[in-house]
């Protein structure tokens, strides 16, 4: 993934542990810099006025001011912030108020420094990023709720047969149990797979079934 020039980043979380711990991850990063961090919402708010940074990295339970209250009102000033929250497990309802406030993406405490660098540059270029350990429930919550990340832009056209993977993507069959329900290889399936992430612009299978329940390609059983 390509970014252009340099990600302003501030951190928001009331643990200092935490936080030191994301910047000495971030620490070598050519690409990110941390210009702030604050351990509540209204200072996050005030160091966003004066920092005026790229993306928001925050959690979602804080004093004072939780992060969700506080990307409401962020988004609202600055609609194009890319905010991700951070959470623990079992806080899925949190974190479907955390999208449904305006965040752009969200991440478990525990992701590793791979998939926090990606999270950063993909809100970064305006995307939407879904932790990839979300459970099949939270997704399906994410498709069901208000967040629609998807509503204004141009919807491609899908074959049969990319339907047909989406609706088993959707229902976690893996590759090679896709391939063996329909006669394909897994590469072959592995390949519809790239092509459906190319063409839905996400990143992952969370990101397929949100896409897919969110635009009728999948109704999930009640």
């Amino acid at each position: 993934m390509t970014t252009f020039g340099t990600i302003k980043l501030i951190i928001a979380d009331d643990h200092e542990i935490f936080r030191d711990g994301l910047k000495l991850m971030l620490a070598r990063q050519d690409e990110i810099v941390l210009i702030g961090e604050a351990d509540n919402g209204k200072d996050l708010l005030e160091l966003v006025e004066k920092e005026n940074p790229d993306v928001v990295l925050t959690d979602i339970k804080m004093p004072i001011m939780d992060g969700i209250e506080a990307t409401r009102i962020l988004s609202e000033k600055h609609p194009d912030l890319g905010i991700i929250g951070l959470s623990m497990f079992n806080e899925d309802n949190l974190i479907i108020d955390m999208l449904e406030a305006g965040a752009k993406g969200y991440l478990l405490k525990n992701a590793d420094k791979k998939e926090v660098l990606e999270a950063i540059k993909t809100v970064y270029q305006q995307d939407n990023y879904y932790c990839r350990q979300t459970s099949s429930k939270l997704a399906q919550m994410i498709a069901k709720s208000k967040f629609n990340p998807f509503a204004q832009k141009n919807r491609p056209e899908f074959s049969d047969r990319e339907k047909e993977i989406i609706a088993l993507i959707c229902q976690e069959f893996t590759n090679k149990e896709i391939g063996e329900k329909l006669y394909l290889s897994s590469r072959t399936v592995e390949g519809y797979r790239m092509k459906i992430l190319e063409k839905m612009n996400v990143k992952n299978t969370v990101g397929i079934v949100v896409y897919a329940m969110k635009n009728g390609l999948y109704v999930s059983p009640q």
